[in-house]
């Protein structure tokens, strides 16, 4: 990976500290061990620009100049890395010095209806009422509580593009500021689940070069939401309850509550701290505070 990139594990550092603190070259001294978690991050089978590369056989992106891409397999080690549960079929889009990634993943859910109004009122009003309930959760598996503040984008659909997008303001009992930054695709058979992880200070940028970057995604030919056809699997739920947390939402209200509840918050829980820990694994230095996804 190094010598496709051309450039060193410092300088990695440097770019990394430039974006993420502004911080000064002295400061990125690495504590013992962390290269080699550095040199296996990087060994990662990483696809460079310009490629098209595959999100299983479901969905294809093309990768543009300053962007990296990782299959499946390679991203369950991205996660292990982070100090995340490996997951199977998720695959990862990454700036090239990690000061951004976002986990892809689908969700055979059914044909998802979009003719729903969305009342983002009442959406953080729900969420909100969520919170109470997941943070004794939390509590229990020893996590953080968290709180959720307000809208940091508004939910809003695009039927043109059939994107779904919305971002929520978070608080921890530890003061820091998270934003959760959430898209879903919608296609014939589910739903395409794409969430962002970036810092706070540059997460609107950030968004504005993901987006950018998800005009070049595509369900393949067959899994296009205007190839449903009659008989195919309609999903029970809409646009507002994919918000909520799509079939988890549905099952806490049909008898499977405290089950679902539970894999809601710790799967949140493990990619709050994935930023984070990608930035320690970087420059061995406590993290900033980072944009979560929430499933």
């Amino acid at each position: 990976m190094e010598r496709h990139w051309g450039i060193r594990l410092s300088a990695l550092c440097l770019a990394v500290l430039a974006i993420v603190l502004t911080a000064s070259a002295a400061s990125c001294q690495q504590p013992p061990g962390q290269d080699a978690v550095m040199r296996e991050l990087l060994g990662l089978p990483w696809q460079q620009a310009p490629a098209e590369a595959r999100i299983g056989d479901i969905a294809t992106i093309k990768v543009p100049d300053g962007l990296i891409f990782l299959d499946s397999t390679g991203t369950r080690r991205f996660l292990e890395l982070n100090g995340n549960p490996p997951r199977d079929n998720r695959y990862t889009l990454s700036a090239k010095d990690f000061s951004w990634f976002a986990i892809f993943f689908f969700e055979n859910s059914g044909y998802v209806k979009d003719d729903e109004k969305l009342d983002h009122e009442e959406l953080l009003k729900s969420l909100q009422q969520n919170d109470k309930p997941g943070n004794e959760e939390r509590k229990k598996l020893g996590m953080t509580a968290l709180h959720t503040d307000g809208w940091h984008v508004r939910p809003h659909y695009d039927a043109a593009t059939k994107r779904l997008e919305w971002g929520v303001r978070l608080r921890s009992d530890r003061g820091g500021p998270i934003v959760n930054y959430t898209v879903r695709l919608l296609g014939r058979r589910g739903v395409m689940h794409a969430t962002l992880v970036s810092d706070p200070q540059s997460l609107d940028k950030d968004i504005a070069v993901f987006k950018s970057a998800l005009a070049n995604y595509d369900f393949v030919g067959g899994e296009r939401y205007a190839e449903f056809r009659s008989g195919d699997r309609i999903a029970e739920y809409g646009l507002g309850a994919l918000v909520l947390g799509g079939a988890a939402a549905v099952a806490t209200k049909t008898g499977f509550g405290k089950s679902i509840l539970k894999l809601l918050v710790v799967g949140g829980a493990a990619l709050v701290a994935a930023a984070g820990a990608v930035w320690r694994k970087l420059s061995g230095r406590p993290a900033p505070p980072a944009a979560t996804p929430a499933s």
